[in-house]
């Protein structure tokens, strides 16, 4: 860890998150003391409102952008307006902010929903611009995606230094399970677990099944943003990914043998499967700061699960 690291005094917004919490964690692994790291709730700054913006930002030598509105693909239908104005309005107020404040670096997190919806596979990033998203996360993808575009166009304006990492779906405990905005591995750990208390015939799984994604377990996507935060300062985007890339089929059938539910799985076609493929080309997190995927995504999925069942009420 750098001199300079050691001394300075970061800003993480959504640091009550699922992600949040577990960066902060990861910064003080690395040293960093608890008055080092500032992350006031959202219900003491709301990031969408420029003046309180500019008051959150003061003191502080970087910022981890993490607040985020985000959910699964229904959330995604329900909510697309606010999901845009949302992502992009707190990102935009954030970072010309803390350009205006002199602040020395921000890291800006992206997501892999601002990749077009047919990308050839593995994802790399110089891809991000060959299409449009795929259609029900374009709002969201859209309005991450801008935050690129400000990032780069404030380093060749002002030399601002704002980093853009690309995550790929996460997943781990502490995850968000509500069934109206959880993403589709704790939806899946919540069907499977309800249906097994109630001894359920079936389970229905959104989609045809064909699709796939790719994980990363939540510690060490931490660990990749804390790598990044003291390493890179590169202009380009960087994709944070595991590298495994599974079917809904096969994950489904994955979480209902570890939570051993003995009944069916019915595939719901007349609902979206979102987009057809996601597997991200990593090379680039490993080559500019030594960064690639530690934990299994069995061992990861296993903790997952035990960590619901162990809090499900």
């Amino acid at each position: 860890m750098s001199k300079q690291f050691k001394k300075t005094k970061i800003l993480v917004t959504g640091g009550n998150g699922f992600l949040g919490q577990r960066v902060i964690l990861a910064l003080k692994k690395n040293g960093l003391s608890k008055t080092q790291i500032y992350s006031p709730s959202s219900k003491e700054f709301d990031l969408r409102n420029k003046e309180e913006c500019r008051e959150v930002i003061k003191g502080v030598d970087t910022v981890i952008h993490l607040a985020a509105n985000v959910g699964g693909i229904g959330y995604n239908q329900k909510f697309p307006g606010s999901l845009f104005f949302d992502n992009a309005i707190m990102g935009l107020n954030l970072i010309e902010e803390a350009r205006i404040a002199e602040v020395k670096k921000f890291v800006a997190i992206g997501t892999v929903c601002a990749y077009p919806k047919f990308t050839p596979v593995p994802f790399r990033e110089e891809d991000l611009w060959l299409g449009y998203p795929e259609e029900t996360n374009a709002p969201y993808g859209l309005a991450k995606k801008m935050l690129l575009v400000q990032a780069q166009a404030y380093r060749a304006q002002y030399g601002f230094n704002t980093i853009y990492l690309i995550p790929v779906n996460l997943y781990g405990p502490g995850d968000n399970f509500h069934p109206q905005s959880s993403h589709v591995i704790p939806a899946l750990i919540r069907k499977f677990y309800e249906a097994k208390l109630k001894k359920k015939s079936q389970v229905s799984v959104w989609g045809t099944g064909n699709a796939t994604r790719e994980f990363l377990y939540v510690d060490d996507a931490a660990e990749a943003i804390v790598k990044a935060t003291q390493n890179y300062d590169g202009g380009d985007p960087v994709n944070i990914g595991s590298s495994v890339e599974i079917n809904i089929s096969n994950l489904a059938r994955m979480i209902s043998d570890i939570i051993g539910f003995k009944g069916k799985i019915v595939f719901d076609s007349s609902k979206p499967d979102g987009q057809p493929r996601r597997k991200l080309d990593t090379s680039k997190a490993k080559e500019f700061f030594d960064f690639e995927a530690s934990t299994t995504f069995n061992a990861g999925l296993k903790k997952t699960i035990t960590w619901f069942i162990e809090h499900y009420e």
